[in-house]
């Protein structure tokens, strides 16, 4: 009964320095925005409110850190004359030097629950914190009300915040994802009407392997690679979906075309959305494009992950912390968030980590202020637009290739500024913004040249299309280089925009990619880099050999800090040696030292370093060592490489000085008596003074003497410290301080005193 009533009173505590927290804390809206302007320029009519006892999940986002710090890391990462070129981080990595502090993220959890509202999820990178609670609770946390309107281009209700949220919290909150469903994530893929009626001509389906002459996924690897020694081995590929899937569909697909699926699926639901899905209440058609798309590509991928959520924070983040993280990631869907760097932390964080997000661009042709198409023109991704392909045979060869009519590019609707690798293109573009960012990136099929199986219904050819099929397809392609790359030993090559506008820019661009120069999607298809198709689509085995052509060969290279240490005879000083590597070198790297002079020895803390590492090295400077300055090279080596770097050693000549100290450092006087303590003195470099004693920090009723109260030169002896309480000397502890002067050198030490009765 003991041990529980002080579990309840613990807890108790907790909850009223948790409440405390929240009633102490500021008001502030989140850093980005969430009212959207439908509900207040009155487009959107205001019908009702959600009702006060309907459950929510919600994601309270925090926001990153040292974000100058990170911008800065990112371009080092990609630039490949900077020794952190694609050394990427790992989660734990990203989350120490950039995710928030375990003490905001512990105050954010202490909010939501003080707030009613249950924690239900929490994240390795202190991102997310996921919450579920009643309509009324979470408006009463967030100072919002929950409305219910009707949606002014949809004919349905959607509900919203009536203003931005406001929580009592002393963290300023990034985002809360949740609050409404005015856009929602739809698949970037379309179905052709082919009936009597319909205008426009069929498409020319009449080369693919599948039936009625439609295109496989292993088409589209025969076609965009060509080779049969990449399959994606070792490499996991992630899916971003909304709904769930029937792998039946899938096992329908490879049945009915005479093949086989080996790699793992995961269906992984990252906030508790159902991860089945079953026609008519669940269309699994855009999953299972996905997957036959990313397979087709890379058929001997070691997993295929699908990330089933109802939000973009919940699904981005687990593919953030995903253990172990999937190189490749792929988004077929869109929506409009009430703010466009809402899922930028996400994107940083895949960069930093080596990950590669495809995004399809949409299949409504030319973006226009109001299309929907987010993620597709963020920065932090590739955009992959579309194109009509034409292959010389079944399963053969690329033969041609136009831009896709109603495949997504243009200007950023959502007026992203244009990023520092795109500059150089867009210079060259006559249609392209110099100002905002531009898209697509690159391309691949779209038509309506595909074998489907969804919905556990009868399969279709030649009627469904989108850049849904060419993101995937992009995915499984980088899977292939990724292989290669680590068979090479390189690093994984992480967010590829950067290396593939290099490439545009290149003389071997031609050979690289295939430059896609005829068809419009409202922009004309030109020679270069153009808003239809981007840089065009991906030309066999020679653009992985571009992609890791830019790639340093493995090795490191060191440095020193500080570079350069002052050491007095008969001391010791530290530098920390710092090994950065390039190409994905991950092997040990032995430390040595030369050039030391008589008298000095260096050691290594460790003494190898593993790939990227520090380790202290400590000069030990003898009191015989000649005074000097002196160049010591520290050598690494491993195998057959080595590198070096130089610590400059100054050393001087000891000053003289003294040192001072006490015994015992804790003295217990009771009033009207005395005690003593001993205080010691030792010289060194020829210190030949008298050394004066002083004490500071007795309380009222005690007194201190010395006896002697001053030693005498050279300054090295003791004395008798006395510290004597009156009858009426205050009770407690006092902290006294002994000073001891000796010509310009003065040095403190302190004895602790317990008065008591």
């Amino acid at each position: 009964m003991i041990e529980r009533a002080g579990t309840r009173m613990l807890g108790l505590v907790a909850l009223v320095l948790a409440l405390n927290l929240v009633g102490n804390a500021q008001s502030l809206p989140p850093l980005t925005r969430h009212v959207r302007e439908a509900t207040t320029n009155g487009q959107a009519r205001l019908v009702g409110r959600l009702p006060a006892a309907q459950e929510m999940r919600i994601v309270l986002v925090l926001p990153l850190r040292n974000q100058d710090a990170l911008d800065s890391l990112l371009k080092d990462l990609y630039d490949p004359g900077s020794p952190a070129y694609r050394n990427f981080l790992s989660v734990d990595e990203f989350t120490a030097q950039f995710g928030p502090t375990q003490e905001d993220y512990d105050a954010v959890v202490h909010f939501a629950e003080a707030n009613g509202l249950t924690v239900v999820g929490t994240s390795r990178n202190r991102l997310n914190v996921d919450v579920t609670g009643a309509v009324a609770n979470i408006e009463s946390a967030l100072h919002v009300t929950l409305g219910l309107y009707l949606h002014p281009t949809e004919n349905r209700m959607f509900y919203a915040p009536d203003r931005e949220p406001t929580p009592d919290l002393s963290v300023q909150l990034w985002r809360v994802a949740g609050l409404d469903n005015y856009s929602i994530p739809k698949p970037a893929l379309v179905r052709a009407n082919w009936g009597p009626s319909s205008q426009g001509p069929h498409p020319s389906a009449t080369t693919g392997s599948g039936p009625s002459s439609s295109f496989l996924g292993s088409d589209m690897r025969a076609a965009y690679y060509g080779g049969t020694s990449l399959t994606g081995a070792n490499q996991s590929l992630g899916l971003l979906e909304y709904y769930g899937t029937d792998l039946a569909d899938l096992d329908t697909y490879y049945k009915n075309v005479g093949q086989t699926n080996s790699v793992p699926i995961t269906l992984l639901s990252t906030d508790g959305t159902s991860t089945s899905c079953v026609y008519p209440s669940c269309d699994d058609t855009e999953q299972t494009i996905d997957m036959t798309q990313a397979l087709g590509m890379a058929p001997g991928l070691e997993s295929l992950v699908m990330y089933v959520g109802s939000t973009d924070a919940a699904i981005f983040n687990a593919m953030a912390t995903a253990s172990p993280l999937n190189a490749q990631l792929s988004s077929s869907w869109t929506w409009s968030p009430a703010d466009p760097s809402t899922d930028n932390p996400y994107f940083e964080e895949f960069a930093a980590q080596g990950q590669s997000l495809f995004q399809a661009a949409g299949d409504s042709g030319e973006w226009k202020s109001n299309s929907e198409i987010y993620p597709a023109d963020d920065v932090y991704l590739t955009s992959v637009g579309g194109t009509d392909l034409e292959t010389s045979s079944a399963a053969g060869p690329w033969s041609s290739e136009t831009a896709w009519s109603d495949g997504g590019g243009g200007i950023s609707p959502d007026k992203f500024a244009i990023p520092a690798w795109q500059t150089a293109a867009a210079s060259s573009c006559s249609s392209c913004s110099k100002t905002y960012r531009n898209g697509p990136d690159v391309s691949a099929n779209a038509n309506f040249t595909y074998y489907v199986c969804a919905d556990q219904t009868t399969c279709t050819a030649n009627e469904y299309g989108g850049t849904s099929f060419a993101a995937p397809l992009w995915a499984g392609y980088l899977a292939l280089a990724n292989q290669q790359a680590v068979a090479s030993g390189h690093a994984a090559l992480g967010f590829i925009n950067p290396t593939i506008y290099t490439i545009g820019a290149g003389s071997s661009y031609d050979t690289d990619m295939h430059d896609i120069t005829s068809g419009s999607n409202g922009y004309s298809a030109t020679v270069g880099y153009d808003l239809a198709t981007g840089w065009g689509s991906m030309n066999g085995a020679n653009l992985i050999s571009g992609l890791l052509g830019t790639a340093p060969a493995p090795g490191f290279s060191l440095s020193a800090s500080p570079a350069s240490v002052s050491v007095v005879q008969g001391n010791s000083g530290t530098s920390t040696i710092t090994s950065a590597v390039t190409g994905g070198f991950s092997g040990a790297i032995s430390l040595t030292a030369s050039g030391q002079p008589s008298g000095v020895t260096v050691g290594f803390s460790p003494a190898s370093i593993s790939g990227a590492g520090t380790s202290t090295m400590t000069m030990t400077v003898a009191s015989s060592t000649v005074t000097g300055t002196y160049a010591i090279t520290v050598t690494g080596t491993s195998g057959s490489t080595t590198a070096t770097t130089t610590v400059t050693l100054t050393v001087t000549g000891t000053s003289p000085n003294f040192t001072i100290s006490a015994s015992p450092t804790s003295l217990s006087v009771a009033r009207s008596s005395s005690g003593t303590s001993t205080i010691t003195t030792a010289v060194s470099g020829g210190f030949d003074s008298s050394i004066r004693l002083s004490a500071s920090g007795e309380g009222s009723g005690v007194s201190v003497s010395f006896s002697p109260s001053s030693i005498a030169a050279p300054g090295a002896g003791t004395s008798t410290m006395t510290v004597t309480a009156s009858r009426n000397a205050r009770t407690g502890t006092q902290t006294i301080t002994i000073t001891g002067r000796g010509g310009s050198v003065t040095h403190t030490t302190t004895v602790s005193v317990t008065i008591v009765e």
